[in-house]
């Protein structure tokens, strides 16, 4: 096929064809085939000679033309040359030559020459098609990327294409994408041709192709189908806090509503549970817990497990951020769940290590605390017992926290004045500086 008889309107009719069929813009179809015809022509004109082709957007028209770099009279000689690699040397003229095409020409410019029109012949025509493909398949694979990397943390649509081992090989349009069956539910069984809801968790970006990686295990995965089936969290009225996940068991889901006048529990849960139903149906009778969070840790894990647990009490250690919480003994196993479940999902929940304790324990304890407590003020501070026992039962429970007390919070203690309070510190300041000075 000779190029000069090429049709203008074929070749912009080719492209919006090639870009519709592929999903493609237009312009980047032209631009591949203005490179597979700059590919055909350095196989007539030489592989040495910068080539260029331009096909015109509008009409269609092809211009095949070689650039070359203005530099100073006598820069190509031979002793210059070594300066320069063999095809920047081809691709420069000096500027004497120049201003006999160009009068206005300065140093650095870069001219173009047009090259007459040639038959493309087979075996160009062969490598104009290799790169065209070659152009197209790049192409396709950036644009994939590009559309499916935007849209990381969304839940796709798709249908199961291939089952391979250890994973599901999923259709989603034009692209496709892999689900590992590690990201699947206990409960799920697909078949080839079922339709599949999955997170997309990432875009790999590979050499062969982008790689979509799916999952229905994720917690994310959890937060989106809310956004899904509650207008509240779409709007972000109601806000998701944080999740714990067992997948295919059982999900804790912290809610709180930014208008006070909303119930963020009760909103999720919509009237007699459609909403959340909707979700539970999704993952498989995947039990939900919608819990109402809140700032305030200790009153966040009361939330947690719930109304019908009866606890008692509960003791936060921030420094090691550990909560004790105290429940009845016939509640102990219920509220730790089987196997831990429960308490543990809380913990991870709250962001805190969780220790249920039955209320028997927790006195027996406490009474323990409470003799060491008073037991190391009378040898530590040689104090009475009676004296070390009110001590510790007023809240006192280290050397270190009598000798940081005020001396008022001391003092205001029933029985207790300012002369005791004062020796009391200056005994607890004592002892500390004396055992720091043991070490």
């Amino acid at each position: 096929m000779n190029n000069k008889n090429i049709s203008a309107n074929e070749i912009i009719h080719v492209a919006e064809a090639v870009a519709r069929d592929k999903g493609l813009s237009k312009d980047s179809i032209i631009e591949a085939l203005e490179e597979a015809i700059a590919v055909a022509s350095r196989r007539k004109y030489g592989n040495n000679i910068k080539i260029k082709a331009h096909i015109n957007r509008n009409q269609g028209n092809i211009e095949i033309y070689r650039e070359e770099l203005v530099v100073k009279d006598g820069f190509l000689n031979y002793e210059n040359s070594i300066t320069l690699n063999d095809n920047e040397q081809r691709t420069c003229i000096e500027i004497s030559n120049a201003k006999m095409f160009n009068p206005d020409v300065k140093e650095g410019d870069v001219i173009k020459h047009v090259l007459p029109p040639f038959e493309i012949g087979r075996l160009n025509a062969i490598s104009a098609k290799q790169v065209i493909v070659s152009k197209v398949k790049e192409l396709e694979k950036n644009r994939i990327f590009q559309e499916y990397n935007d849209r990381v943390g969304e839940i796709l649509n798709g249908v199961v294409e291939k089952i391979e081992i250890g994973c599901y090989i999923v259709k989603l349009g034009s692209a496709e994408a892999i689900i590992k069956k590690d990201q699947i539910l206990k409960t799920d069984f697909y078949k080839l041709g079922d339709r599949i809801r999955a997170y997309l968790d990432r875009v790999d970006k590979e050499s062969n192709g982008p790689i979509l990686v799916l999952s229905r295990t994720h917690k994310e995965f959890v937060a989106q189908l809310f956004k899904q089936e509650i207008p509240e969290v779409y709007d972000k009225i109601i806000q998701i806090k944080c999740i714990s996940r067992d997948p295919g068991s059982r999900t804790k889901v912290a809610v709180y509503s930014c208008d006070p006048s909303i119930d963020p529990v009760g909103s999720c849960v919509g009237m007699r549970g459609v909403r959340v139903q909707a979700i539970i149906k999704e993952l498989r009778g995947e039990k939900i817990d919608i819990i109402k969070w809140s700032e305030d840790p200790a009153t966040f894990v009361v939330n947690a497990f719930g109304a019908s647990s009866n606890v008692s009490k509960v003791v936060i250690d921030e420094e090691q951020r550990r909560i004790e919480v105290v429940v009845p003994e016939e509640e102990q196993s219920q509220i730790i769940g089987r196997r831990g479940q429960n308490v543990k999902l809380i913990s991870e929940l709250v962001g805190w290590r969780i220790n249920i304790t039955t209320e028997e324990q927790e006195s027996i304890r406490r009474q323990e605390d409470f003799k060491n407590v008073t037991a190391l003020f009378i040898e530590a501070l040689n104090l009475e017992e009676i004296l070390a026992q009110l001590l510790s039962s007023q809240g006192f429970t280290t050397i270190e926290s009598l000798a940081q007390a005020e001396v008022s919070s001391i003092a205001s203690i029933e029985g207790l004045d300012e002369e005791i309070a004062n020796e009391l510190i200056s005994r607890a300041k004592n002892y500390i500086i004396s055992t720091q000075e043991k070490k």
